[in-house]
């Protein structure tokens, strides 16, 4: 079931700015032991998203109201969804917009276990991200250039997608943020120019040094990954995904991989199969 502004509805406004244009931002939270896993993150993120595109989130009692309503029970995912609004001429946006909040929850997607256990199998992406600091880091709509990369390959046992920039310069995955270890380094890609600042990234690098790692944003070239003692991808959802295989390259031991994943699951920050 959908709601819409906090009634039951199954449909939105055909003039709807996030239908026509992706002129809005969502979140994907974890239902963890009945709780919306790291609400508060996902909910500040929502904020600032709005903000960058120039319209006033709605209030934050509005927005827990909707993740309330659907929390509680067996784990699970809310989708929640707030977009402009209906009406300005084209592209150009009501001078005041009135947002509408879209929350719809589905039960947490089945994926291979030994994902988790044993690692995953990973691609590099012909499909770049683009330059758009206007928009980095945030959870907006417009998700082409995923759907695009998404489109490349069908092969069930690939997990993931990598992307890049136009320079080659290894982003993210089409749905989750990548780590590499280097001895003690742990170093993510920054997200100033395209990407999106996952909620589990931040949580990674706060909780490195508690591994006997020291995290560092930094750029990644797709030679540096084939060249790391571990890859990790990580989301709300799956949490974290060690990389078993990409192009030559295999590994074999997830032993840093493993210790945050435990981290997260002893704190209820996801639900995962392990």
């Amino acid at each position: 079931m959908w709601r819409v502004d906090g009634e039951p509805r199954a449909c939105v406004a055909p003039d709807d700015r996030g239908l026509a244009y992706g002129d809005g931002v969502f979140e994907t939270v974890a239902v963890v032991a009945g709780q919306p896993a790291l609400w508060p993150a996902h909910r500040r993120r929502l904020e600032r998203g709005c903000e960058r595109l120039g319209f006033a989130p709605p209030a934050r009692a509005v927005l827990d109201r909707e993740v309330e309503a659907f929390a509680g029970g067996a784990d699970g995912v809310i989708k929640l969804i707030v977009t402009r609004g209906s009406g300005g001429r084209g592209y150009q946006p009501p001078m005041t917009p009135q947002p509408r909040v879209l929350a719809h929850r589905t039960s947490l997607p089945t994926r291979p276990p030994h994902w988790w256990q044993s690692g995953v199998r990973v691609i590099a992406c012909r499909t770049c991200l683009a330059d758009q600091p206007a928009l980095a880091g945030i959870k907006h709509l417009n998700r082409l250039e995923q759907v695009v990369a998404r489109t490349e390959w069908r092969d069930s046992e690939i997990a993931e997608g990598l992307m890049a920039d136009a320079a080659g310069r290894v982003v993210e995955g089409t749905v989750t943020n990548l780590f590499a270890r280097f001895g003690r380094e742990l170093r993510t890609p920054p997200l100033m120019r395209q990407g999106v600042a996952g909620i589990m990234r931040r949580r990674v690098i706060a909780e490195a040094g508690a591994l006997g790692l020291t995290p560092r944003v930094g750029a990644i070239s797709w030679g540096e990954l084939e060249n790391a003692d571990e890859l990790w991808l990580t989301n709300s959802l799956v949490g974290l995904w060690p990389v078993r295989a990409f192009g030559d390259r295999r590994w074999r031991g997830f032993e840093y991989g493993h210790r945050m994943l435990s981290l997260m699951v002893k704190r209820q920050w996801v639900a995962v199969p392990v």
